[in-house]
């Protein structure tokens, strides 16, 4: 069986290259659109829905994850809950 090896990693293992800034001390999405390409990408991966949010110069991911309410930024080229 023949697969790509990006199709196999989860959206946690797979590097965040999209430009970020940087809003008290937590790094986010510099773009909409970015953060809702790995938005789509997050909700695949955790099953339910996942918007974004502008938090003040940034964007984060938005969701529910195991009954909790739940943003996302980056951490490391990774993606990183925030709370």
């Amino acid at each position: 069986m023949i697969f790509d090896a990006e199709e196999a990693m989860t959206v946690f293992a797979m590097p965040v290259f999209d430009a970020t800034v940087i809003y008290e001390g937590k790094e986010l999405f510099k773009g909409k659109g970015a953060a809702g390409m790995w938005a789509d990408k997050l909700a695949a991966e955790i099953g339910g829905p996942v918007t974004v949010e502008k938090i003040g110069t940034g964007w984060a991911l938005c969701g529910r994850s195991d009954d909790v309410d739940c943003k996302w930024g980056i951490y490391g080229q990774r993606l990183k809950r925030l709370d």
